[in-house]
């Protein structure tokens, strides 16, 4: 195999016993490799991007914005020292809260590892302690209530109740959507309660698809919840589970079904599978989607409808972690892209962190919320027409379509993990980076899950002190 051209170094950790290793990114051809080298265990080596759009063109550099100020200092290093550390570049878009460690489900991928083990439910007290540390840390940010299957908890209508008390205006919860599905009154439950918007678990539009995935038949169950949470006034976001060989073909199904539910679906989030938490063991290369494959399949299983350069990369987090589009459903049933034209080039302007993670609280709130109203919308003429009825479409029949390539042991890119925006409250007061936080070697074992735990005696009425945690 061609070394390659080194296009910069890095640091990373190694699968097998998680030290920090030196690190360099290897270009062949329109290919990028992560190479790093462990001196115990050897070499190692993942893709992380393929093809077009190009790996240079992506590249969207910002000014940091670290916490201030932060909750603990730099002693072992990134990636164990967050909560968040000062090396850390932004701040925190969405702060997710898991609610439990139960769930209905085994599938066979889950960050989480739910289900697998007992550990007792934080109690309001304790969701009371981590909402009021995120304010304490200037946090006003999305929250997105996790697990487990957090519609397993009875009290989840009074967390977001909650929640939205403390002033935190836009709430999500993260479900596999079978409690949805199964009682039409509880979607509305918690839109009473101040729930905004459903992350809701959509591997594909065939039933063979969440046999492999999920274990089970679940697609009429999917398409329940979306009714039900439709009927009462809550957006909804598709959550697909990207695993090669068993559904990235069902990616253009999956668009048009969110197309065809227009309003209620409020987008599509496609998460390339990664390898943390339970998975079946380490992952070949044939086991890897890259974010340029995803928008390409986009593009192709749309007939170009959504084409390659109506995608761009994030403003808030990495520019190698995610991707996003937004569309617009005109009345004559075709999708407009609401992106400006953006030249590629290996050397764009400096963005300011901060505004970008602004700018992505504010967009998610927005359009992952439900529409106030689904009313007919004038049409539009040629070159879009009246401006004020587009502005109107795009209030009702707006549709966003992105992708996160979350990080596992074998691609962690440490440069990557430093600009995470989506950081996990912890019970101990931490914040703890999305990745970081579900980093698990190739046995299974975590840096930051487990501590986060308490042990199956303790009622969790007892959260430490921000003062005690911040050492």
């Amino acid at each position: 195999m061609s070394e390659g051209t080194i296009l910069s170094t890095t640091r990373s950790v190694c699968p097998e016993c998680l030290a920090v290793t030196p690190a360099v990114r290897i270009m062949r051809g329109d290919r990028v490799f992560l190479r790093k080298t462990c001196t115990r265990h050897g070499t190692f080596e993942t893709e992380v991007w393929q093809g077009q759009p190009s790996y240079l063109s992506w590249n969207r550099p910002k000014t940091c914005a670290p916490p201030d100020p932060p909750a603990t200092r730099i002693e072992k290093g990134c990636p164990r020292d967050c909560g968040l550390c000062p090396d850390h570049r932004q701040q925190t878009c969405t702060a997710l809260i898991e609610v439990t460690h139960r769930c209905d489900l085994s599938c066979a991928y889950c960050f989480a590892d739910a289900g697998t083990a007992h550990f007792p439910d934080p109690d309001l007290y304790a969701f009371r302690f981590m909402f009021e540390r995120l304010l304490r840390a200037g946090n006003r940010c999305n929250i997105q209530l996790s697990g487990g299957e957090p519609t397993i908890r009875k009290d989840l209508p009074d967390i977001i109740a909650l929640g939205r008390s403390l002033g935190f205006s836009f709430i999500q919860v993260n479900t596999n959507g079978m409690r949805l599905a199964g009682d039409p009154s509880y979607a509305r439950q918690l839109r009473d309660a101040g729930l905004a918007s459903v992350f809701l678990q959509f591997d594909g539009m065939e039933d063979s698809v969440y046999e492999r995935i999920r274990g089970r038949r679940l697609l009429r169950e999917k398409k329940r919840a979306v009714e039900h949470c439709g009927a009462s006034g809550l957006g909804v976001v598709l959550v697909p589970t990207l695993v090669p060989g068993t559904n990235v073909g069902q990616i253009g199904k999956i668009i048009e079904y969110a197309v065809e539910n227009i309003g209620v679906v409020r987008g599509v989030h496609f998460q390339p599978v990664s390898y943390f938490g339970r998975y079946p063991g380490p992952p070949r290369a044939e086991d890897r989607i890259t974010i340029p494959e995803i928008v390409r399949e986009i593009a192709a299983q749309t007939s170009g409808k959504m084409a390659i350069e109506h995608f761009k990369p994030p403003g808030c987090e990495n520019a190698y972690c995610s991707f996003n589009g937004s569309f617009v459903l005109l009345p004559d049933g075709s999708l407009k892209s609401r992106a400006t034209q953006r030249t590629g080039s290996c050397c764009p302007e400096m963005e300011c962190a901060e505004e970008g993670a602004a700018r992505a609280r504010r967009f998610v709130a927005r359009f992952w919320s439900a529409p106030e109203s689904l009313s007919t919308v004038p049409a539009v003429g040629p070159g879009l027409g009246e401006w004020e009825a587009f502005l109107e479409r795009v209030k009702s029949h707006s549709l966003s379509i992105s992708g996160m390539a979350f990080q596992d042991a074998w691609n962690l890119d440490l440069e990557r993990l430093r600009d995470c925006c989506i950081h996990v409250a912890t019970r101990d007061g931490r914040l703890v980076p999305f990745c970081a936080y579900n980093l698990t070697d190739a046995g299974g074992k975590s840096i930051h899950r487990e501590r986060t735990r308490r042990p199956q005696s303790d009622n969790g009425n007892n959260p430490p002190s921000p003062a005690g945690s911040h050492s």
